[in-house]
């Protein structure tokens, strides 16, 4: 009986100890508004949800008043596209220099003709890696050899650029 007893006044003394004081670690705060990072192909599933879609740029289209990033895969087989009005974003780079390069886009999924696509505004929505997963955005932000997105929306590009995709406008 006296067994029984000291073991009950132990667990009753250790039920009440705070967690810090049992040494026992907790685990860290999660910011529950966080947006959730996802692939190109999981895109469709989160239209008009925020979230950080990660994929390769295959291909960069060059319009006189929109640009289109298309991640992992070219047009019309991309599963996602980043798209860049002119005008009305503070992208100011040598946006070919994207070309080839991971990035992470933060934003709205929209769907737009069945699929999905998120329009950078700002370039704190644009992540951009090296090869070895390093953050090289500002480099690729401050570029100013070729500013394919400026500021007036009714002016062609500085420079004419070909590219692969199809006249869709």
């Amino acid at each position: 009986m006296r067994t029984f007893l000291s073991i009950l006044v132990v667990l009753t003394f250790a039920i009440r100890l705070p967690a810090e004081d049992t040494n026992v670690p907790t685990p860290p705060k999660t910011n529950a508004s966080a947006p959730m990072k996802i692939g190109t192909g999981e895109a469709d599933k989160y239209y008009d949800k925020e979230m950080i879609v990660t994929g390769k740029v295959a291909q960069v289209t060059i319009r006189p008043t929109v640009t289109f990033l298309n991640l992992d895969k070219p047009f019309p087989n991309s599963p996602f596209t980043v798209v860049i009005f002119h005008g009305h974003s503070s992208f100011y780079g040598d946006v070919n220099a994207l070309r080839g390069k991971s990035i992470e886009i933060r934003g709205k999924i929209k769907n737009y003709n069945d699929k999905p696509e998120i329009a950078l505004d700002n370039t704190n929505q644009l992540t951009v890696f090296d090869s070895r997963g390093m953050i090289i955005t500002s480099s690729i932000l401050q570029s100013t050899n070729v500013p394919a997105v400026h500021q007036s929306t009714n002016a062609p590009p500085p420079s004419t650029q070909s590219t692969n995709f199809p006249e869709i406008m």
